[in-house]
């Protein structure tokens, strides 16, 4: 799970995996399993579908947008809950059936999913989050309460 934090040094926000200390094991294991010298591993049909989608998260003074790049899906392939502050977005593709008489020598896409959660800061509004999805990029717009919206300086006149 991802966090929405203030990060003190300039106040924006960042994604903080709590896990960013560890070698990125998705990673090693697609390359392991992509090496050209493992002609058996790379004839059976693994799911190398297990990466997670990158995020850009933005801060602006009335709102929080996350965009999760997400290629090749459709409006309908995605799940977005809320529950308990928690954002969860998640999409399942199904493998399509080829023909029996196909026969692969490589096979490198079929069934993937991914799901990731991301805690909100309290300051989101949650009754007014929306989504949408346009030329692979899912964008989630989280309208900050009012309460919690940076209002603009003013000067005080000495009397």
């Amino acid at each position: 799970m991802s966090t929405l934090v203030n990060v003190p040094k300039n106040g924006s926000l960042a994604n903080v995996n709590s896990q960013t200390s560890f070698p990125n094991w998705s990673n090693w294991i697609d390359n392991f399993l992509n090496n050209d010298q493992l002609p058996l591993l790379n004839s059976l049909n693994f799911n190398r579908g297990i990466t997670l989608p990158k995020v850009n998260i933005l801060e602006t003074a009335d709102a929080y947008a996350v965009q999760m790049a997400v290629p090749g899906l459709k409006k309908t392939d995605f799940h977005i809950d809320l529950e308990e502050q928690l954002l969860s977005i998640s999409a399942e593709l199904q493998e399509e059936h080829d023909s029996p008489d196909a026969q692969y020598t490589r096979r490198e896409f079929g069934y993937s999913s991914f799901k990731r959660t991301f805690s909100l800061p309290e300051t989101v509004n949650d009754d007014q989050i929306e989504a949408s999805y346009n030329d692979g990029i899912l964008s989630i717009h989280l309208p900050k309460k009012e309460e919690a919206k940076r209002k603009p300086a003013k000067t005080i006149k000495i009397s």
